[in-house]
């Protein structure tokens, strides 16, 4: 059965700051955009219920929380009708993405008039039991594959220490060189005249700073321009091996938008980006998982928020910036042994990680 999001729910507001609570003791926990605050000595949901970040970073962010707590001020409370259950409403709302919802440029906000139209197949009860049972068990699974993933990157991190200690501090004395000093070219991309309605279906793909996250490319929201406005952009116009680096964003979260970087593995000519991205196209002879290893580590994610310029909101890495980075230059042979690790450790995850076939294979379609 079709319904609207507002048939199986209602909507309640929080007044509370996180300054109010912080000190607070009690047996009642209290949430906010991040998640756990403390516990408090009052709650205002009887009942478990599902919280919508509504205000600043993390909008739309859903989550399922338990009976006798609350939330602060930035959440939204979504409060289960008895015809839905509350896990149920929790992956309901997920589907939904409401943070396209968003209105205003400084701190963007998401509000229940807006998405309570939207739309989806409610289930009867007994089936919304099963389905829930069913994708609780694929999230633990993802979960714990995802705590295995994060090992390994532990890994690949500490055996880089252990191998070349600091890049940015150099605390085994290696050569050092300018990245200017190894690269072909460094450079941005632009926005295409029109700009997102000149974005077509299919064609080449168009890399923006969504696209580009750290030691990945996400493909979810990727973009495609027509092989004129590719031409158009020929400069910009990528080839196996660049690696890319969003060049504006905030810096005051974990996963800071600026100076998040990743390694193109399409073919030449057949991707471009954007004016927010820069590729960094390295010398044959310089080996860029190495460089791309020392440009996603936490040393250089400091040297990068030292180094950019703008405001409190959002920053921009300038091309001298990029260019004027330390490089720390081992030996190739240790370098080799290095990466060679890193290639192991990729093929293992990629071969353990493949879909388990003895999670179910149906997809609810919300």
């Amino acid at each position: 059965m079709r319904v609207l999001l507002e048939d199986v729910c209602e909507r309640d507001s929080s007044n509370l700051k996180q300054s109010d609570v912080i000190n607070c003791t009690g047996n009642y926990p209290i949430y906010g955009a991040g998640g756990y605050i403390g516990n408090v000595d009052f709650y205002h949901q009887e009942k478990a219920y599902v919280a919508v970040v509504k205000d600043g970073a993390g909008i739309g962010r859903t989550i399922l929380l338990p009976a006798k707590s609350s939330v602060i001020g930035t959440m939204q409370y979504l409060l289960p009708k008895e015809n839905v259950l509350p896990e149920y409403l929790c992956y309901v709302v997920r589907h939904m993405h409401l943070e396209k919802y968003f209105t205003g440029a400084t701190i963007p906000h998401i509000y229940f008039k807006d998405y309570k139209k939207e739309e989806f197949n409610l289930s009867p009860m007994n089936e919304q039991k099963e389905i829930v049972k069913v994708l609780g068990l694929a999230e633990n699974i993802i979960e714990s594959r995802k705590h295995e993933l994060q090992k390994l990157d532990d890994l690949i991190k500490a055996r880089f220490v252990e191998m070349f200690g600091d890049p940015v501090a150099n605390p085994m004395r290696w050569p050092v060189k300018k990245l200017k000093e190894l690269v072909v070219q460094v450079n941005s991309g632009n926005t295409p005249k029109g700009g997102s309605e000149v974005y077509v279906d299919e064609g080449i793909t168009f890399f923006r700073s969504q696209n580009v996250w750290k030691d990945r490319l996400e493909m979810n929201d990727i973009a495609y321009i027509d092989e004129e406005t590719h031409a158009s952009m020929r400069r910009s116009s990528l080839k196996h091996g660049d690696i890319l680096m969003t060049k504006t964003g905030r810096i005051n979260t974990e996963n800071s938008s600026l100076g998040r970087a990743a390694l193109y593995l399409g073919e030449d000519d057949a991707a471009n980006v954007n004016g927010h991205v820069y590729f960094i196209r390295l010398k044959p002879s310089v080996n860029n998982r190495f460089i791309l290893r020392i440009l996603v580590s936490n040393e250089y994610r400091d040297l990068i928020r030292n180094v950019c310029v703008g405001g409190i909101d959002k920053r921009q890495l300038n091309k001298d910036h990029i260019e004027e980075f330390p490089i720390i230059c081992p030996p190739d042979e240790l370098v080799d042994e290095y990466i060679a690790l890193v290639e192991q450790v990729n093929k293992y995850k990629f071969a353990s990680f493949l879909p388990n076939p003895s999670i179910s294979q149906q997809t609810y379609i919300f």
